[in-house]
């Protein structure tokens, strides 16, 4: 689905050795079936999946969530929040990618923020008990953006991993969200 991978199944296998922390994996590969079973056993807790890389989006979610294990979508910047209202009654979370996913360091499209308050929407009028993460360009700066539009999970990987202080970040990050 995209060209590079940063974290394998290797690597799973190490770290869940060292760290009861909550492993979410976001498979960003076609086909992602394929390799679900092999990251639940690797250690996996949440398993995400892109909707455009999948041809049977609710068998995934069965088989994710039969493997013990929480189940999440992803959608693109192109495709629309409705293509996932349907499943949130059987989702843990959905994953707004804001910016198109590959490669970190890109700049949050700011479009992609009226998804998160569609699906936001969706949930709480539903009463569905779905997270909502977004990932991409996600700073300091704009982390009052998304979770004003209803994200709770964030993901902020190139302002963490390349700010020269990334503990003062996280910490800045959660006083602005």
């Amino acid at each position: 689905f995209v060209p590079n991978i940063s974290f394998g199944l290797p690597v799973i296998e190490s770290l869940r050795k060292s760290s009861c922390l909550i492993f979410d994996v976001h498979l960003m590969i076609t086909k992602p079936e394929r390799y679900v079973e092999r990251f639940a056993n690797a250690g996996a807790d949440i398993i995400t999946f892109h909707y455009e890389a999948c041809d049977d989006p609710a068998a995934l979610f069965k088989k994710i969530k039969g493997l013990g294990k929480k189940a999440s979508i992803s959608i693109s910047p192109k495709t629309p929040a409705e293509a996932v209202l349907p499943y949130l009654p059987e989702l843990d979370m959905v994953l707004v990618m804001t910016v198109e996913p590959g490669f970190g360091g890109q700049s949050l499209i700011p479009e992609t923020l009226d998804k998160v308050k569609v699906i936001r929407k969706a949930i709480n009028e539903n009463g569905y008990n779905c997270n909502i993460q977004v990932d991409g360009g996600i700073s300091e700066k704009n982390i009052s953006l998304v979770t004003d539009a209803g994200a709770n999970v964030i993901v902020a990987g190139t302002a963490v991993f390349r700010s020269p202080d990334p503990k003062k970040t996280i910490e800045d990050m959660r006083k602005n969200s």
